[in-house]
């Protein structure tokens, strides 16, 4: 199929490039055009100076940048994706953004009839990079229907979870499990260590219990360490946890924990910690 894919981070680089490794016609965008020249040419594909032009004659348009502001920025006006997408076309924003962004992405899109899905992934830069990614969709069943298969490019799972909007939420519910897993793993390791015990024995032991996590399986060893500069940078987790902790206000739903760890990552990201994996939880325990 002709694809375009829309930003090329540490995520989107590797997505698209599998994209074009199973024989999809592959034209990327960047903001920094650089990234995409380069992409270009390590995948044999193509490149557009705009979202408009990468979007050109493309099936499917995949979006996966920063934020809100960041998906308007290359979706909309006169140089944005949209403006390169003719009816029929299917955009699929992988991005974690707010739930109200995608319900506004599809009102957009259903003025020149385009279909949309809302498709926040989850596992990662090494998830994206071996192509075992899980991808959390909100849209209609018909148009989830004609992109299945090519999410299975760089995706172990995916699945529809309800009407627009849905995916978002359910990367929230993800990113709620993933706080209060961290902070309880930085406080048993801390646990562990000061009370003399050798924390990757302990960890051996209890990674075949009911205490295994993949936060425990991926992280306690660089835990323990106190190596943080890599993984999913903790200023991306603040953004996620702020639309969980929006949303639920919004509907009168108590997240303690959430919120509890929320101003733990708040005090490491002043403390210049902002790109540091989310792992660094254990930092504040260490003082």
């Amino acid at each position: 199929m002709k694809i375009s894919f829309i930003g090329l981070g540490v995520m989107g680089y590797p997505m698209a490039g599998h994209l074009q490794n199973a024989g999809h016609d592959v034209c990327v965008y960047n903001r920094t055009a650089e990234k995409a020249i380069k992409w270009s040419g390590e995948y044999n594909g193509r490149y557009g100076k705009t979202p408009k032009e990468a979007a050109n004659g493309a099936e499917i348009v995949f979006v996966c940048v920063g934020n809100d502001d960041d998906v308007r920025s290359v979706v909309y006006g006169e140089d944005g994706a949209i403006a390169g997408m003719s009816s029929g076309c299917i955009l699929v924003d992988h991005t974690t953004t707010s739930a109200n962004l995608a319900r506004e992405l599809e009102q957009e899109t259903k003025k020149k009839l385009i279909e949309f899905l809302d498709a926040p992934v989850s596992g990662g830069q090494a998830g994206a990079e071996n192509g075992a990614l899980t991808i959390m969709i909100g849209g209609k069943e018909s148009t989830y229907s004609k992109i299945s298969n090519i999410l299975e490019c760089y995706a172990k799972k995916s699945k529809l979870l309800g009407p627009t909007g849905s995916g978002q939420l359910a990367k929230m519910v993800n990113q709620i499990c993933i706080a209060g897993v961290v902070q309880g793993l930085s406080e048993a390791l801390n646990f562990a260590m000061k009370s003399g015990l050798n924390a990757d024995d302990v960890v051996d032991v209890i990674s075949k219990g009911a205490a295994q996590s993949w936060q425990m399986e991926n992280r306690s060893n660089t835990m323990v360490r106190d190596e943080f500069d890599f993984g999913f940078a903790l200023d991306w987790m603040r953004k996620d946890l702020g639309f969980a902790l929006e949303e639920a206000e919004k509907k009168n739903i108590p997240l303690p924990i959430t919120k509890m760890v929320d101003g733990f990552y708040e005090e490491i990201q002043n403390s210049g910690g902002g790109r540091w994996d989310t792992s660094a939880l254990i930092t504040l325990l260490n003082k």
